[in-house]
């Protein structure tokens, strides 16, 4: 591939900090390595806690887990979802006994068409929680969110989108303010733990909570664990089980190389910004292509979305690509309730053609990263002349 979907991120110096870590260390699994990358993750967002999962994925299960046990939701409480994101953000929703409530999209952030949100407040106007998704590094308007359902609970999902800022002006990280947040540091993201996630959140009681059910629901994981021992003399408070739980801790070696990535992360995601600002430059040539695709925010874009007016552009566009050796994808689910796992659900909408039939149909993206360069961003603008 000439244009890979991503970079291998994990460099030779990555490597002998790990090395060094493994030949001198005596502890391998959830120790003080991971209590340190949480707490400088924790600074470089700006939230009040963070804790390091498994997975980005995990994150979302434990945050909807702890969120639905402390808020005390109940089987059949409804969940505000876009209908194009990641399958685990929905997953832990059916599972955990809730109601997925799916809106379409905009096709500017990818994220809630937010006319339609005011559509679906008037049919389902007791929804309990907002998930949204702030997704291919673009930033959801959660301002608009709470203005509409002021009584929900607003969760984050920015599993591909560290460091987007929603305003020019308001210069917070989303997430950063957040009840709860997630992150993926999966490979193909803008930084990695190889596999891992984090859970953020900024209420004392809902960390204290996802601490315990990160390691099977054990009491000495909480910061009231002598209080909770004094309250059950009877057990052994070193298997003290306050909930339920799982295990979805990380270890050592990938909090080693979390912290060294997240020292350049600031740096790599400069240069996605720089990159993606050169993308909406190039597609205003091809308007009769392409929906525009340009906003007021910091994107830390994870990739390049074409959203192509005609079915044809796009089958163009693919053979195009394939011809230059340039990875693509669907932009994420496309279309989340065309998938199988999914069929018994339908899409609360107003409309007869959604924008997510628009991205199911003539969406792909390619991918943005701190290896695409100038160079290859004026490759990208003559290729795409192929397709008129």
């Amino acid at each position: 591939m000439r244009w890979p979907l991503m970079g291998e991120t994990i460099t030779f110096m990555d490597r002998v900090k790990m090395a060094k870590f493994v030949l001198t260390t005596k502890r391998f699994t959830n120790g003080k390595k991971v209590y340190d990358f949480e707490k400088q993750w924790s600074e470089w967002l700006g939230c009040k806690h963070s804790l390091f999962v498994s997975s980005g994925s995990t994150a979302n299960f434990l945050l909807i887990a702890a969120v639905k046990e402390h808020f005390k939701l109940q089987p059949g409480d409804k969940v505000l979802l876009p209908g194009c994101t990641w399958m685990t953000n929905v997953a832990p929703i059916i599972q955990l006994g809730l109601q997925p409530i799916f809106c379409d999209i905009n096709l500017q952030d990818f994220s809630f068409d937010y006319n339609e949100v005011c559509a679906i407040e008037k049919v389902h106007r007791d929804i309990k929680l907002i998930f949204t998704t702030h997704l291919l590094g673009f930033p959801s308007d959660c301002s608009v969110l709470r203005t509409i359902f002021p009584k929900a609970l607003i969760l984050e999902d920015i599993c591909e989108s560290h460091g987007c800022i929603i305003r020019s002006n308001f210069p917070e990280k989303v997430g950063s303010k957040s009840l709860g947040a997630t992150f993926s540091f999966y490979f193909g993201h803008h930084m990695s733990t190889i596999e891992g996630g984090m859970v953020c959140t900024n209420n004392e009681d809902l960390y204290d909570l996802m601490r315990m059910k990160r390691s099977h629901g054990l009491a000495r994981e909480s910061t009231w664990y002598d209080v909770y021992a004094n309250a059950y003399p009877h057990i052994d408070k070193q298997f003290l089980f306050m909930t339920d739980g799982y295990n979805f801790r990380n270890h050592e070696i990938c909090a080693v190389l979390g912290i060294e990535q997240l020292k350049r992360l600031d740096r790599m995601n400069e240069q996605r910004e720089r990159n993606y600002k050169n993308y909406c430059e190039i597609i205003k040539y091809y308007d009769r292509l392409f929906y525009p695709h340009q906003r007021d925010f910091y994107a830390s874009s994870f990739c390049f979305p074409f959203i192509c007016r005609k079915e044809d552009t796009m089958k163009k566009l693919k053979q195009v690509f394939i011809k230059n050796g340039i990875e693509y994808r669907p932009i994420v689910s496309g279309n989340l309730l065309e998938q199988p796992f999914l069929k018994s659900y339908s899409l609360t909408t107003t409309k007869k053609i959604t924008n997510l039939d628009i991205i199911q149909k003539k969406g792909v993206y390619i991918g943005n990263n701190h290896f695409v360069k100038d160079k290859d961003m004026q490759f990208l603008h003559k290729i795409i002349g192929e397709v008129l």
